[in-house]
């Protein structure tokens, strides 16, 4: 199996400030605007970990990234929860 996929859909100044290490960076503007080129580079039963800052935009993120045809989303709510459950 392989490794998860840590996509963080917080801004880029949040991002910037720190993230999961090897995060995606894909904020929700980005998924309105149709499916993101890093998306397109994955395989659709890969295991997708969303999370931002509260768990409020990831769960509002999933049903877009399913739209995807991803099947395999976890919200993983905020980096230091995603850092104790992964790393």
């Amino acid at each position: 199996m392989s490794n998860p996929v840590f996509i963080d859909v917080r801004e880029p100044f949040e991002f910037m400030l720190g993230h999961v290490p090897g995060a995606l960076n894909i904020p929700p503007a980005k998924l309105l605007a149709g499916e993101p080129k890093e998306l397109k580079q994955l395989d659709r039963d890969a295991e997708l970990i969303v999370y931002c800052l509260s768990g409020s935009r990831s769960t509002a993120s999933i049903p877009y990234i399913k739209q995807f045809g991803f099947t395999n989303i976890t919200n993983g709510i905020n980096k230091d929860q995603v850092k104790a459950k992964y790393f």
